[in-house]
């Protein structure tokens, strides 16, 4: 038995689940955009509560490292990272596309596209197989008529999460390319991957464990007073 916390904040949904090994105990998450710091601790506590457990009761916590928000990953990372120097238990990074993949599971000739929105037309990106496999690396992309026509061209391709939306008038023409509505990053789906690298020991440096950007933050500039 391993009680696992795992802590989605790579979009706009705050996700907080609890884990039993493979098994879901508690879960609280809200999609409200980024009220991640004001609803975090207060989620932890929730499921923790619900299971009747404590913080010692944990023996590791995971955490999606992204890609995705710079700050809603800094806040889900920094809480991470905060109870396992505080409880010393490992902690575990989970990709946040490839839990993606893991909620939208499907048919094995069917490929999955999960999208987290960047800037303008680009998204973050990667595709697996029907089984969670990767297929295509994590990556940043810029949709245009021409995107993923090669995997276009003899697999059906389910794309989905909130970058998916805007592209669907660029390559929703393709009978091969399906568009899932309301999908986005739960901690739910965290459970197998992180319940995973638990068994194996994967587990990652406490110390200089950063989030995984995959693009550098850009500041807004300010304008004149």
């Amino acid at each position: 038995m391993a009680f696992i916390l795992n802590i989605e904040t790579a979009t706009t949904v705050c996700s907080v689940a609890l884990s039993d090994n493979e098994k879901l105990v508690a879960v609280r998450e809200v999609n409200a955009g980024y009220t991640h710091a004001e609803n975090i601790t207060v989620f932890i506590d929730e499921v923790l509560k619900e299971a009747g457990l404590g913080p010692s009761d944990l023996d590791a916590v995971a955490v999606s490292r992204g890609p995705g928000s710079y700050t809603g990953l800094r806040i889900g990372v920094s809480a991470a990272k905060g109870l396992c120097y505080a409880l010393d238990i490992p902690l575990i990074a989970v990709d946040t596309l490839a839990a993606m993949a893991q909620g939208m599971k499907s048919a094995k000739d069917v490929l999955l596209c999960p999208m987290i929105d960047a800037r303008r037309m680009e998204v973050y990106c990667a595709v697996y197989d029907g089984s969670g496999r990767e297929r295509e690396p994590v990556s940043a992309k810029i949709i245009d008529e021409s995107s993923f026509a090669g995997i276009l061209e003899k697999n059906r391709v389910i794309f989905f999460g909130d970058g998916a939306a805007k592209c669907k008038a660029v390559l929703g023409k393709n009978s091969h390319a399906v568009f899932v509505d309301d999908i986005h990053p739960s901690s739910k789906h965290m459970i197998p991957l992180a319940w995973e690298k638990f068994s194996e020991k994967e587990f990652a440096d406490l110390a200089y464990f950063e989030p995984f950007y995959l693009k550098e933050f850009i500041a807004g500039k300010k304008g004149p007073l």
